[in-house]
């Protein structure tokens, strides 16, 4: 089993606040993000950005493993993810996760590409985090 952590701090709230974001392995270091960088186009991140880099990386190598196991070994895979975040009447909502795959592989055919693709676009685990239980544990410090 592997565990993984990330960590964010935000101070004060609402439009005025500001977070910064940082992961276990130090890839991101007290990055900012807020309402700016998550609504506007302000500097910083935001948890949708984070989310579809996620993805695309995730459903990226999970691909690349599939192909390998089918014989394949050499090639290049390059893959955007699109999160969209929508209001909606309870609140706001991850709605989507678009994958955009470009591939070149010596020796695939189009029908045998498209089964490997879709079976690793169904199984990454972060394809399937992304309908999820989702649990809390809090802590609340005066």
């Amino acid at each position: 089993m592997t565990t993984r952590s990330g960590s964010a701090r935000y101070e004060g709230f609402g439009k005025d606040g500001a977070g910064h974001v940082s992961t276990q392995s130090g890839a991101l270091a007290d990055n900012p993000y807020g309402f700016n960088s998550r609504f506007e186009e302000g500097p910083g991140t935001n948890p949708e950005e984070l989310i579809a880099a996620a993805h695309a990386s995730c459903f990226t190598m999970a691909l690349s493993f599939a192909l390998a196991r089918a014989g394949f070994s050499a090639g290049t895979l390059e893959t955007t993810a699109k999160v969209t975040l929508e209001k909606q009447d309870a609140g706001f909502t991850i709605t989507r996760s678009d994958l955009d795959l470009t591939a070149t592989i010596d020796g695939i055919d189009a029908d045998q590409f498209a089964e490997i693709a879709a079976d690793a676009k169904a199984n990454c685990p972060v394809s399937k985090v992304l309908n999820a239980e989702i649990t809390l544990t809090h802590r609340l410090n005066a």
